[in-house]
C-alpha cells in the first residue's frame, strides 16, 4: 500500500510533491510520503495546477471535470481526487509503476 495513494470507493484521492519550471511533465518518484511530479509549467497564476490536472486526465483517461484539486492550490503539496473506481494495483498500472 503506497501511503500517497487512496482507492475508496469511486475516487482516487492522491498525495502530490510537485516540481514546477521543469523541462517536461512527468513522474519522479517519491518525496516525503507523496508521489513526486515535475510539471512544465511556471508556478504562475494557476498555470501549474492546470497542466496537473489536464496530465492527470490524460494519464486515467477521464475528462477534466473528473479531475479536482481536492487541496493546495499555492503549495507544492497537493491532495488531487478523481472520479473513477479503479483498485490500487490498477492505478499503479496507469501511473507506470
Amino acid at each position: 500500500m503506497q501511503p500517497w495513494l487512496n482507492c475508496k470507493d469511486s475516487v482516487i484521492r492522491l498525495t502530490l510533491h510537485v516540481q514546477p519550471g521543469a523541462k517536461k511533465t512527468e513522474l519522479a518518484g517519491e518525496h516525503g510520503g507523496a508521489l513526486k511530479l515535475r510539471l512544465a509549467a511556471p508556478p504562475v497564476e494557476g498555470k501549474a495546477n492546470t497542466v496537473l490536472l489536464a496530465w492527470l486526465a490524460e494519464r486515467f483517461g477521464v475528462p477534466k471535470r473528473d479531475v479536482a484539486l481536492v487541496s493546495g492550490d499555492k503549495s507544492r503539496h497537493k491532495i488531487v481526487e478523481i472520479d473513477l473506481a479503479l483498485d490500487e494495483a490498477a492505478v499503479l498500472a496507469r501511473l507506470g509503476f
